[in-house]
C-alpha cells in the first residue's frame, strides 16, 4: 500500500484533476490513499519560536497518521536526490522492507525534527523549488513512473 500525508489541502482545481488522475493510474500497482492534515497559518510568522511551534504541531498532526511497521519517505529539502531508475529500484527494495509505504509531504515551513527523526528515507525531489500542491502532483508521477520502470513499461522513456 502507498499513503501520501500532506500537510494542508488541495485548493487547485486543476492540480486535484492531475492528483486523481495518477491515483487512478497507481490503483493497477498498489492501493492508495492519500491524507490530508491540517496546516498551521504561518503568512505572519516572523519569529523562529514561532516557526518551530508551528512546524511541530504539523508534524505532530502527521505523525499521528503513521502506523507501526510503515515506511517512511519523507520529503525533504535535505534528503536523497535519485533519477527515475534509482527511485524505482529504492521503491521496489522499500516494498520487500514494508507493506506500507507512506510519502509525508511537510509543510511550507519544511519538516520537524519528529518528523525527521521518523523518516526511513529523506527524498529531496529537485534542486528546484516547487509549491506544495504542485509537489503532490509530481510525487504520484514518480511513483507512478517507478511501478511503470519497475514492470518494464514503456511510459518512463
Amino acid at each position: 500500500m502507498i499513503r501520501i500525508i500532506c500537510i494542508g489541502k488541495m485548493k487547485d482545481k486543476a492540480l486535484h484533476m492531475l492528483e486523481e488522475e495518477y491515483e487512478k493510474r497507481l490503483k493497477a500497482f498498489s492501493k492508495i490513499e492519500i491524507i490530508e492534515v491540517r496546516d498551521e497559518p504561518n503568512e505572519r510568522i516572523e519569529r523562529e519560536k514561532e516557526a518551530a511551534l508551528a512546524k511541530e504541531k504539523e508534524g505532530e498532526r502527521a505523525l499521528s497518521q503513521i502506523k507501526d511497521g510503515e515506511f517512511v519517505i519523507l520529503l525533504d529539502l535535505h534528503g536523497s536526490h535519485w533519477d527515475s531508475e534509482t527511485f524505482a529500484e529504492k521503491l521496489g527494495s522499500w516494498q520487500t522492507a514494508a507493506s506500507t509505504l507512506t510519502f509525508v509531504i511537510a509543510g511550507s515551513l519544511g519538516p520537524s525534527p519528529a518528523l525527521i527523526a521518523r523518516a526511513n528515507a529523506r527524498w529531496k525531489l529537485s534542486d528546484l523549488t516547487f509549491t506544495h500542491l504542485m509537489t503532490r502532483v509530481l510525487v504520484l508521477e514518480q511513483i507512478y513512473r517507478a511501478f511503470m520502470i519497475l514492470n518494464g513499461r514503456k511510459y518512463h522513456k
